[in-house]
């Protein structure tokens, strides 16, 4: 099980991440800005997620999470509230667990996340149209059983499309999960990025235009 530690703190993740592998999670990262996991969450497992992250409010990251995502997040905080504890659950949260955690409930908690997740069936990491893969943990791509090299920002605009396969989705919506802003060089960064991301795959109507909105991958 892989599993991402978002928190700023360095000496709380430490013990965190420390704990965790001592419970015998395998590979746990650490993460200290929400905006980075917004691109990364889909070779995760499982999130535990700080609310006072220095660029985005955990609020915020967890809502935008949970646009593309079912990925299982426990919420991790100083806010001990019942108030924060349950706009925490509402945004989507699987979790709640008020710092300093006791490590072995926090495993434990996540074990449960996990296994609720796979029951569920939401886990499913490859996506499947025609003779591309796309295989989302491992963050590989093939066409016709031969891998494709993306580079990181052409794989995050393929993530986003092929989690939402067969939805159209809009400019605006990629540009904030994987910039995390909307702006004119940002939008001209997603253009190329999409131009280099179709010429790769040579797979014409996989990607189709939708003008004046966005893209829809294919199904």
């Amino acid at each position: 099980m892989r599993v991402v530690v978002v928190e700023d703190d360095a000496g709380v993740a430490a013990a965190v991440i420390d704990g965790l592998r001592t419970h015998g999670f395998g590979t746990v990262d650490h993460l200290t800005h929400g905006l980075d996991l917004l691109t990364s969450h889909t070779g995760y497992d499982a999130v535990v997620l700080d609310l006072g992250l220095p660029d985005v409010n955990g609020y915020l990251v967890l809502r935008q999470l949970r646009k593309v995502s079912t990925v299982p997040v426990v919420v991790l905080t100083a806010e001990g509230d019942e108030l924060a504890a349950v706009s925490c659950l509402r945004a989507g949260a699987d979790d709640y667990m008020v710092k300093p955690p006791r490590v072995g409930e926090l495993a434990a908690r996540l074990e449960v996340a996990v296994r609720r997740w796979q029951a569920t069936g939401s886990c499913t990491a490859v996506v499947v149209t025609g003779d591309v893969r796309v295989d989302l943990s491992a963050r590989q791509v093939e066409v016709a059983g031969e891998a494709v090299a993306l580079t990181q920002k052409e794989f995050a605009v393929a993530r986003v499309l092929v989690e939402q396969a067969g939805a159209a989705v809009g400019r605006e919506q990629i540009m904030d999960e994987i910039w995390g802003e909307k702006t004119p060089s940002t939008s001209r960064s997603l253009d190329v990025h999409m131009g280099a991301l179709r010429a790769k795959l040579n797979r014409p109507g996989l990607i189709t235009t939708i003008h004046g909105f966005g893209y829809r991958w294919a199904r």
